[in-house]
């Protein structure tokens, strides 16, 4: 990650500020959504209330299922991807042509990669509801959960994992081999990134439906864990214990159901 940092000093700093400032604005108000958490059409107010009464009942509740999990992704993934998107900025700002909408087009493509696993992650959801799996606030019982827990321990300790963990971990060295320049270049290598990420994570996600996936405080642990992954000295180590740590969560909870 130094040779990243060394590149994002090159950003003048105002920019980088300015950058770094709007990221952390997008974060936190998703985390505010998620915190008020809309569950019905009403609690979007009148005017949420009136534009989703067009539609029937349950395909309200779909799509509010939906916004759950985009802005839960969102609010998850997108602090993390910050050293990428950085690093992108701090290089396009020298290319010729560039523009300074380049690195939004490069975020957003990194989200609609998170977006599409959101409407994945929502029909999950509904196809364990209608067979009872999940209950409460969207708990799996304790089998599923433990079956759950045992593949992304699993997961965690494959060599697919690991290669895609060193991917996030090396945002220099993706553009060496990536860069494409122009909005189409950063569209490209914003789909290219996320994909690379949900590679690295979508089995973290998946334990939400473990945990609860309304539930705010293993949302932010996860998020802690992402963060610790891709960003901290011994990020792939952290993720192996992590692994290890849900195996043992797994054996615990099909012991104890």
């Amino acid at each position: 990650m130094s040779g990243s940092g060394s590149v994002t000093q090159r950003l003048p700093q105002r920019e980088r500020l300015i950058l770094l400032a709007a990221l952390a604005a997008i974060s936190a108000l998703s985390w505010l959504y998620l915190i008020r958490m809309p569950m019905v059409p009403a609690d979007l107010g009148a005017v949420g209330a009136r534009l989703l009464s067009v539609l029937p009942t349950r395909l309200a509740d779909v799509w509010l299922t939906f916004m759950m999990w985009s802005v839960m992704m969102v609010a998850m993934m997108l602090p993390s991807a910050s050293p990428m998107i950085l690093t992108y900025a701090a290089i396009a700002r020298r290319r010729p042509r560039s523009a300074a909408y380049l690195p939004w087009i490069f975020a957003g493509a990194y989200l609609v990669i998170w977006t599409c696993f959101s409407a994945a992650a929502t029909a999950g959801q509904l196809l364990l509801e209608t067979t009872s799996v999940l209950y409460g606030a969207s708990r799996t019982t304790s089998v599923a959960g433990a079956i759950l827990l045992m593949v992304a321990g699993l997961y965690q300790l494959t060599p697919l994992k690991n290669a895609c963990l060193a991917h996030c971990r090396s945002p220099l060295g993706f553009f060496m081999t990536e860069w494409r320049d122009g909005t189409s270049g950063a569209f490209t290598m914003g789909i290219k990134h996320g994909a690379r990420c949900l590679g690295c994570c979508w089995m973290l996600m998946g334990l939400l439906f473990v945990f609860g996936v309304m539930n705010l405080i293993w949302v932010a642990a996860l998020s802690v864990l992402v963060l610790l992954e891709k960003l901290a000295p011994f990020g792939h180590a952290i993720a192996r214990l992590s692994g290890v740590a849900m195996l043992g969560g797994a054996i615990a909870l099909a012991v104890l159901r």
